[in-house]
């Protein structure tokens, strides 16, 4: 696309930096406090949520920062906020263009100017949009990374008045992050061509290792070589979310179980490959579910289609592959079914992060079997890379099936790998049914004095080697033949200890140190352990039938309304069904549920009375106040 220069009678300076001419902002109070003044005009919200207010803060302070939030905790304000109270134009990098276009519109329906360039637009259409970035009409410009690097477009943006980049699902720039783009590699650049542009960063899953490749990537050095910039990190958990993993038997039989009984929710179905997305798809349609596939095979056009039904329509099942999902938005998901494997425990925190992003009860089910496990093995030999990256892929899949094997709580051992520690949840398959536990402290013990005897310098497969008294090349170059500990655990079998580090590596009795080649990393419950003031059990037969999760009712996470108000709700959410789809976007964008529960207690009959509804903006006011007031005057009577 050829871009037009800048108009001589649009100066960037003057032009992008002006106010929006609806947000008045108190340039001479704290920044802090600007930020609260444009949550509450814009968003029509009285207070941040979770870390926003201090990744806000980091950037208003011109720093790169890092910031990972589980999905729901509303990212996108932390980057739109600074991006209104610096002027100027933010550049918002974006991978897919469905992602780009349904934040673009909310934007503009909360009064904010923005738009995207994209490959799904005319050469013309595109034109005109670089037109308005020129002239400072947009505060916001969406792009894809591969368009954003090319010389042309960097060397026009840098005419302009570029004070702020945001990179979304930055765990794509990561070859250790989930969704590894090699399109994002070259984001790398940016700093040197807008060296004075604060950078933020925004994922919702990013292990230790992942995060510090993303800082080293995007954050400036200075003079001595030190990183600048802050890594924000506020929590993993989605404790609305069932957690349950159960071997593959019948797996036919038990998806169609699932999916039945929860027939009027929507769910998301992750398949392995596009083969099995159609045969999933055409299985449960034949039994008279409304199924959808989505993978990168299929037309686009057809892609389209069936997330535009998917973000519209109640009790629409999305089959898919890992090529779906990524910044869906869709706040009433109630549950992610996985029929095999994901690729590693980031991959699986992303992927169940797609249910119950509006905080009601949802659910995770996961399905594996050993062919899983060989696949995924055999995934990572052949994807190329060199040793150090598979050896790093493999650990991570070994975390994974820790999880699948988690003899006490899922949700510890899956945040355990994140760094967070929380007492046992209740809401997973092993609190709520917990499994039959065999006593193996004796095996512990001489796991921790091998690990300690060998300076915690190497992982899992040496460990057992040493321990069933294997005398292999390896195990002589380091001396570990001559280990006291040598031998001592030749009664029990390979699998056995296998399953043994899985599942104290699960319970957070050793840290798996990916960034070193997965060696064990004794903690302070592993201590505990050694002076004998705590025990471990673990599961012997991880791979026994279980019982699949029934489903549960999604109540909503706020009070109850009485029958009366119950109607009006239901009257404000028909108004709204009907304004999604007259300006053609999902309903929560127009209003969520909570700002119309709200609306229904308090039942306002006037605009000004309409902006003190929570979740209600000026812009919002504006455009939707009249249609809302006529409902509830209707109602009243």
């Amino acid at each position: 696309m050829a871009l037009p220069a800048p108009s001589p009678a649009s100066d960037p300076e003057s032009q992008i930096s002006c106010p929006l001419d609806d947000l008045e902002i108190d340039r001479d109070a704290p920044v802090s406090e600007q930020a609260l003044q444009v949550l509450k005009t814009v968003y029509g919200y009285d207070a941040f949520r979770g870390k926003q207010a201090e990744v806000i803060d980091s950037l208003l302070e011109k720093k790169c920062t890092l910031a990972v939030m589980p999905t729901g905790m509303g990212k996108s304000i932390c980057f739109q906020i600074p991006a209104m109270i610096f002027g100027g134009l933010t550049l918002v990098v974006s991978p897919l263009v469905a992602l780009m276009e349904d934040q673009v519109m909310a934007l503009k329906l909360a009064g904010i100017p923005a738009d995207s360039i994209n490959s799904t637009r005319t050469r013309e259409e595109n034109v005109a949009i670089w037109r308005k970035v020129a002239a400072g009409e947009l505060r916001m410009l969406y792009i894809a990374p591969e368009r954003l690097m090319t010389e042309r477009m960097l060397a026009a943006l840098a005419k302009l008045s570029v004070n702020l980049i945001a990179i979304d699902e930055a765990h794509c720039i990561s070859r250790w992050g989930p969704s590894f783009r090699p399109d994002y590699e070259g984001l790398s650049r940016l700093h040197d061509f807008f060296p004075k542009a604060p950078i933020a960063a925004l994922t919702a899953t990013a292990d230790e290792t992942t995060r510090e490749d993303i800082a080293d990537k995007l954050f400036p050095r200075n003079d001595e070589g030190k990183r600048l910039g802050d890594v924000i990190v506020s929590g993993f958990d989605r404790p609305n979310i069932r957690l349950s993993v159960t071997q593959r038997n019948d797996w036919k039989k038990q998806l169609l179980d699932f999916v039945e009984a929860r027939k009027e929710q929507s769910g998301i179905v992750y398949c392995l490959s596009r083969r099995k997305t159609e045969e999933v798809t055409a299985f449960l349609q034949e039994n008279g579910l409304r199924a959808f596939a989505y993978h990168a095979g299929l037309d686009k056009t057809v892609r389209a289609a069936a997330q535009s039904r998917f973000m519209r329509e109640a009790g629409v099942v999305m089959v898919a592959t890992i090529a779906f999902g990524m910044g869906i938005d869709k706040p009433d998901v109630r549950y992610v079914f996985h029929t095999n494997l994901p690729s590693n425990m980031e991959a699986y925190a992303q992927e169940i992060g797609r249910a119950g992003r509006d905080g009601a009860p949802s659910e995770a089910m996961m399905l594996y079997g050993l062919d899983d496990i060989k696949m995924r093995r055999s995934f990572i030999d052949n994807e190329g890379g060199d040793d150090d990256h598979r050896a790093r892929e493999h650990k991570r899949l070994d975390a994974l099936l820790a999880y699948c094997e988690a003899p006490q709580c899922r949700r510890q051992a899956l945040l355990s790998y994140f760094g967070e520690d929380i007492k046992a949840c209740g809401n997973c398959d092993v609190c709520l049914d917990p499994p039959r536990l065999t006593d193996g402290t004796v095996q512990a013990h001489k796991l921790i004095e091998v690990v300690e005897s060998t300076g915690q310098s190497f992982g899992a497969v040496q460990m057992i080697d040493i321990l069933r008294g294997l005398t292999h090349e390896k195990i002589k170059r380091f001396g570990h033949e001559k280990l006291s500990c040598h031998g001592a655990g030749k009664e029990t079998s390979k699998e056995d200890w296998r399953a043994i580090v899985r599942q104290m590596v699960a319970t957070g009795f050793f840290k798996l140190d990916i960034a070193n080649h997965g060696a064990l990393k004794l903690t302070d419950k592993s201590i505990s352990l050694k002076m004998g003031e705590i025990r471990f059990a673990y599961r012997p037969d991880v791979m026994g039938p279980a019982e699949l999760s029934r489903p549960r009712r999604a109540k909503s996470n706020l009070p109850q309304l009485d029958n009366a108000d119950q109607d009006l709700f239901e009257a404000l959410r028909q108004c709204r069904t009907e304004l999604a789809r007259e300006h053609k976007v999902p309903a929560y964008v127009i209003f969520s549920d909570k700002t119309l529960h709200d609306m229904a207690i308090q039942k306002p009959t006037t605009r000004p009375d309409f902006l003190l509804v929570h979740g209600v903006g000026s812009s919002k006011q504006r455009k939707f106040a009249d249609t809302f007031i006529d409902v509830i005057e209707a109602w009243m009577g």
